[in-house]
């Protein structure tokens, strides 16, 4: 048997991954003096409150190997496979902290996949993955798929600040002090499992129009693209691009999202995005 791992940064609901047998790891948010799992201690919602008002900014932990260890030491009594499906590991210690608890493990059969990306693309390729292993595919092809679709995901998104991005080291000083400066909006894309800057525009009207085209040329005549839309404190414009994206390509299929705390902490409020895939294996 083959059991899929993931954890929070899928933006994956934790009662809808327990019935469909995903086990669902928690990233761990730090406010001041106290933390929180993000699975069950903290909601979207809840979290946003504390970050307006909170005096300091808030972190992220990685999930401690502990958390993983229960579920490791299960797959290798029964002698099944783990494939654990993980945010990107330049944004994440995610990565890492699964690596660490499977040494503990030297005999299981226990795979740790970065999938270089984060949000609804990863929770795309965890859902993916559950369908291939339930239909009864190899854990070896399973994770030549996930190499392939990571290989062609891009993330296109706006954030009304760079202060978020910057504090928390996702990107640089001068990209943040241009943005702050010009008084400009940014698209950053995430590509490869990085945040990058992509382009600016004078307002974010023509931000997320620019967002709007780019995700259509790319999208046009791709029925396997799995689009989705994610936002934080930024229900409007997610509703605006899911009208004008749904108008302008027709997909089968748009995605919507809210961001969970532990990429809040990092993009911010106000954050709004388009993921996909170019060329995602059936």
């Amino acid at each position: 048997m083959i059991k899929i791992i993931a954890d929070t940064t899928s933006v994956i609901d934790p009662k809808e991954a327990e019935k469909l047998g995903i086990a669902m790891i928690p990233q761990i948010i730090v406010i001041g003096e106290k933390s929180f799992r993000d699975d069950n201690e903290i909601t979207t919602e809840e979290f946003l409150s504390k970050l307006k008002n909170s005096p300091v900014l808030p972190k992220t932990a990685a999930p401690p190997p502990a958390l993983y260890s229960p579920i490791f030491e299960e797959i290798a009594f029964k002698k099944d496979t783990a494939i654990v499906i993980c945010p990107s590991a330049d944004v994440s210690g995610t990565v890492r902290s699964a690596s660490i608890a499977a040494k503990d493990f030297p005999n299981a059969d226990i795979r740790i996949f970065d999938s270089r990306t984060i949000g609804p693309a990863l929770g795309t390729m965890v859902y993916k993955a559950l369908e291939w292993a339930n239909s009864g595919i190899s854990a070896d092809e399973i994770i030549t798929r996930l190499e392939k679709a990571k290989k062609s995901c891009k993330i296109y998104f706006y954030v009304d600040t760079l202060e978020f991005l910057h504090k928390g080291g996702r990107i640089g000083s001068a990209q943040a002090l241009i943005g702050s400066i010009l008084q400009v909006k940014p698209i950053l894309i995430f590509l490869d499992g990085k945040v990058q800057p992509f382009e600016t525009q004078r307002t974010k009207k023509r931000a997320l129009s620019r967002i709007i085209d780019l995700v259509s040329e790319e999208c046009q005549n791709n029925a396997n693209s799995h689009i989705t839309i994610f936002q934080a404190d930024a229900m409007p414009d997610a509703e605006f691009l899911k009208t004008a994206l749904s108008t302008k390509i027709n997909p089968d299929f748009i995605g919507f999202s809210k961001l969970p705390p532990a990429i809040i902490v990092h993009a911010g409020p106000g954050v709004v995005a388009v993921s996909f895939f170019k060329n995602f294996p059936d």
